[in-house]
């Protein structure tokens, strides 16, 4: 009896050590879906057997001087106008008010004050209405400048969960760190699910220096991934030194013992808020920029009744702008930097709860880094944090945190641009050399931390949100980050239904935001909180083939269908449809405004038709993101985006005089040249804008003097042939 007890004790621990082991090994490995790499939930439109093409029809949303109107009458009294119904496919690729349906929910189209007025159109703006929308509430939006034009469009274009946070949460004991953590975590999966064109999956390497590194980055991420549970997607791996080198060939060697990767999300920020409110305004939620709060207006109690705006597009084409009250039960402030600002208007003495960061960032050439590769040095010169990570097909590099004055466009500063430059220089190979003329935008962001009064290092700021509701009524909604902004939106909605005794409902008109009866969102509009499963614009036809769908029928480049497939989703073939043709075999559509880079002049008016744009900046910085990624081939394109919007929207010589003046202003602010500041459209266009003095060649120009030939290869002595001479930069 003893002798099988003997030999099935042993046969048992192995046993459980095999299925421990395989069950650990199943779920490291196990079968993962990744956005984006299933099949659309719209095929793609095809080819009848009678050789006709069906492209997709998608639904309008509203102009937006219809958008105005609206707002108007909340005060008036009055009912609005028609919708406009479809009549046909040009209408719904082109943007035909005529041949194009327009959605809106019809508890919009009465005449009773909005449930909810949202006051900023970021990241949280946007997401609040668009909750608000999805639950049958009337919700409308107005932002001063455009969607995304703050911070909402200036981040390091990461959707995490935050690995410093949680090293922080795990060393100083802090549950809210922890908290935030698994809360991002969560929302960062919902982000990839709503919109797969605009955010990715992104590998980032964690360089490992000692052997005693190893297993702390290893012990960090794997709980990184186990806080994920099924939110993530791929888990952790260590490479070894060779195996590092090979994924990333820009490390340097010297004292590299291997790597760590983990996985976190990437997005394009600015398109991800442009559709975000562009989906509100889908679901019946009126949607305007450009439009200023000048004051709030109360009742006699001293309750927030409504506010007064002004059109600031009226303002730019030179007219007086008109001011007019917006009514609604409750008024929700979610201006990020800005919010004090509005919550002084309200009450002039209240204390301020914002402490604004400075966060700088950079854009190098795509070739710092792989494409699909990213980078983290976890401990700075100064302990601070830098991301290293591929975008849009340049390197981002950033960031910087330290304590700022609130301004609309700050500039990065010189000290903080050498800074990040001589940290990337600590971590790449000494054969590469990180020059400031490698530059070719930066730009300074203003994070909305807030405030903790008991700290001095804005670096140790929580950046959790904070919903608080002033005596007058007024809902602010402050601090977060971009990976939780539809997390502080269903929080912040739900505060006000509570405060304000809001009655949510069903949505009966559900937009066909698919353009096809084949399908619905699977998200139950019922009255409750829905948005994570409520898909974007662009979302429902999208897979990584759609760019062959596109090269097939327009005869796009490769590089630009692909472009729009990611910036666009399934629109991209509204984007399409809107490009020239460029009179050449290949490609037959699409005229680039940049030789550079991959946008195309169908953007541009497919920005103005279909998504509000109303300034060059608009389209430079928000729908493209040209400016963001080479400053001064944003300005050599200047002519070009006006001339473009010019047609579309009619600007008088003034305005486009203005545009010029106001855009080579902004582009100041990303890392344009100070002597660029005077340039005008002659000067662009016959080329002088790309002369640079010896000085600021070295600081914003990514190439030396030319020299076409060696002395050594010449046949000639030196200074004898024009193109070289003894004081040539290659003969020194």
């Amino acid at each position: 009896m003893a002798a099988p007890r003997r030999f099935l004790r042993p046969f048992l621990y192995t046993s459980a050590a095999a299925i421990a082991g395989g069950g650990v090994l199943y779920y490291v490995y196990r079968p993962r879906t990744i956005p984006g790499s299933e099949p659309a939930s719209v095929p793609p439109p095809r080819y009848t057997e009678d050789g006709r093409f069906h492209p997709p029809r998608f639904p309008l949303v509203k102009t937006r001087d219809e958008q105005i109107a609206d707002l108007k009458r909340s005060s008036r009294g009055h009912a609005t106008g028609d919708t406009i119904t479809a009549k046909g496919i040009l209408g719904a690729l082109t943007g035909s008010r005529e041949e194009g349906a327009v959605q809106g929910h019809t508890k919009q189209d009465d005449d009773e004050p909005y449930d909810l007025l949202v006051i900023g159109g970021g990241a949280t703006g946007s997401g609040i209405a668009l909750d608000a929308a999805t639950r049958g509430l009337k919700v409308a939006l107005v932002e001063r400048e455009d969607f995304a034009s703050g911070t909402s469009s200036k981040s390091t274009k990461l959707v995490h969960g935050g690995v410093r946070y949680l090293e922080k949460a795990v060393w100083d004991l802090d549950y809210n760190q922890y908290k935030l953590v698994k809360e991002a975590l969560r929302e960062r999966k919902y982000f990839l699910d709503t919109a797969p064109h605009l955010s990715n999956w992104l590998p980032i390497m964690i360089p490992v220096q000692n052997w005693w590194q190893a297993p702390y980055f290893w012990a960090g991420t794997k709980f990184y991934d186990f806080l994920a549970g099924s939110e993530g997607i791929e888990s952790s791996y260590f490479l070894t030194k060779s195996k590092a080198l090979d994924a990333f060939p820009m490390l340097k060697q010297e004292n590299l013992f291997g790597a760590l990767v983990y996985y976190d999300g990437a997005h394009n920020d600015s398109r991800m808020n442009v559709s975000i409110a562009m989906t509100a305004a889908l679901y019946g939620a009126t949607v305007v920029n450009h439009v200023e709060v000048t004051s709030l207006e109360k009742d006699a109690n001293g309750k927030l009744i409504g506010a007064r705006v002004k059109d600031k597009v009226q303002e730019k084409n030179g007219q007086k702008p008109q001011e007019f009250s917006i009514k609604a039960k409750g008024i929700i402030n979610a201006t990020g930097p800005f919010t004090d600002a509005i919550r002084k208007m309200d009450e002039p003495e209240t204390p301020e709860i914002v402490a604004p960061s400075s966060g700088v960032h950079v854009i190098l050439p795509g070739y710092y880094s792989p494409s699909k590769m990213g980078l983290i040095d976890p401990k700075t010169s100064d302990g601070r944090v830098i991301f290293f990570l591929p975008w849009l097909g340049n390197t981002i590099a950033g960031t910087t945190d330290a304590p700022t004055a609130i301004s609309q466009d700050p500039i990065a500063g010189e000290e903080e641009i050498s800074w990040i430059l001589s940290e990337i220089q600590a971590y790449l190979s000494p054969d590469l050399n990180v020059r400031r003329g490698d530059v070719l935008a930066a730009w300074s962001g203003i994070r909305p931390l807030v405030k903790d009064p008991h700290s001095k290092n804005t670096e140790s700021l929580v950046r959790n949100h904070l919903i608080t509701v002033s005596d007058s009524g007024l809902l602010t909604c402050a601090g977060g980050k971009w990976t939780t902004y539809r997390q502080m939106g269903e929080e912040a909605v739900d505060e006000a239904i509570k405060r304000y005794n809001l009655k949510t409902s069903p949505l009966l008109q559900v937009p066909r935001v698919s353009g096809s009866e084949m399908i619905d969102d699977a998200a139950p509009l019922d009255g409750s909180c829905q948005t994570h499963q409520v898909r974007l614009i662009g979302a429902h036809g999208f897979s990584n083939t759609l760019f062959i769908n596109l090269i097939q029928h327009f005869g796009l480049e490769s590089i630009v269908a692909k472009h729009l497939t990611e910036s666009y989703g399934d629109r991209a073939w509204t984007v399409a449809a809107l490009s020239a043709p460029t009179e050449q075999r290949y490609p037959v559509r699409g005229l680039k405004i940049s030789p550079l880079y991959p946008f195309i002049d169908g953007e541009i008016r497919y920005a103005v038709r279909h998504e509000y744009a109303q300034t060059a900046v608009d389209v430079l910085a928000r729908r493209t993101r040209l400016a963001f990624l080479n400053a001064q081939a944003a300005l050599e394109a200047l002519p070009t985006v006006i001339d473009l919007m010019t047609e579309e929207l009619g600007w008088s010589k003034r305005r486009q005089e203005k545009e010029w003046h106001n855009t080579v202003q902004f582009l100041a602010s990303m890392g344009l040249a100070k002597s660029k500041l005077g340039v005008t459209r002659k000067d662009v266009e016959s080329g002088k804008a790309g002369e640079y003095d010896e000085h600021e060649r070295k600081l914003y120009s990514r190439h030396d003097q030319p020299a076409d030939m060696m002395e050594s290869d010449s046949k000639f002595a030196p200074g004898e042939k024009p193109i070289i001479s003894a004081d040539s930069p290659v003969n020194k």
